[in-house]
């Protein structure tokens, strides 16, 4: 698939068929997130794979109740540690959850590539979550999505909403078109 296609028509999915995902495409997906960019090379990222379906539903409990996440065969969390590692600007300690974002929008690009939905779920018990999957103290959960072949057809399908270039662009200085 034509990487602006996959681009344009990557949608938050929240509804799964129950089919389950091939090994390979699974590692596929996983692998375009294991070789995203980090600050560094630092690689702070892990990543669970929840497949018990009674697992996901209490996961999906721990998401502020988003029941649609347990619906699909995979749950991910992508989890981040702070290196504690200042690259000289503001972000500092903010970089892990740049890094692992990197890595998690490879991962939904490449869910995507595949013929997979996913959904970014950025609402969520950190601290419930770390408790019910065993993560050390020193790591944070930064997303979790659910993976899995949309139950819709056309779930794949191109927004038009979204602001214009013009809107969003400026050049040499703010405010400058």
């Amino acid at each position: 698939m034509d990487f602006y296609q996959v681009i344009k028509t990557r949608r938050s999915v929240r509804a799964y068929k129950r089919d389950e995902i091939p090994q390979d495409v699974l590692e596929r997906v996983l692998n375009a997130a294991r070789i995203a960019p980090s600050g560094s090379n630092r690689q702070p990222w892990k990543f669970i794979l929840i497949k018990d379906r009674e697992r996901k539903r209490q996961l999906a409990e721990l998401c502020h109740h988003q029941s649609f996440i347990a619906q699909a065969p995979v749950v991910i969390a992508g989890c981040g540690r702070n290196i504690h590692y200042n690259r000289g600007g503001w972000m500092g300690d903010c970089s892990v959850i740049v890094d692992v974002a990197i890595a998690f929008d490879h991962l939904t690009l490449a869910a995507r590539a595949q013929g997979l939905g996913t959904c970014w779920i950025g609402s969520f018990d950190n601290e419930g979550i770390k408790k019910y999957l065993g993560i050390p103290d020193d790591y944070n959960v930064v997303a979790l999505t659910p993976v899995g072949y949309p139950e819709d057809d056309s779930a794949f399908c191109e927004t038009q909403d979204r602001l214009p270039l013009q809107e969003i662009v400026f050049y040499e200085q703010w405010g400058k078109k």
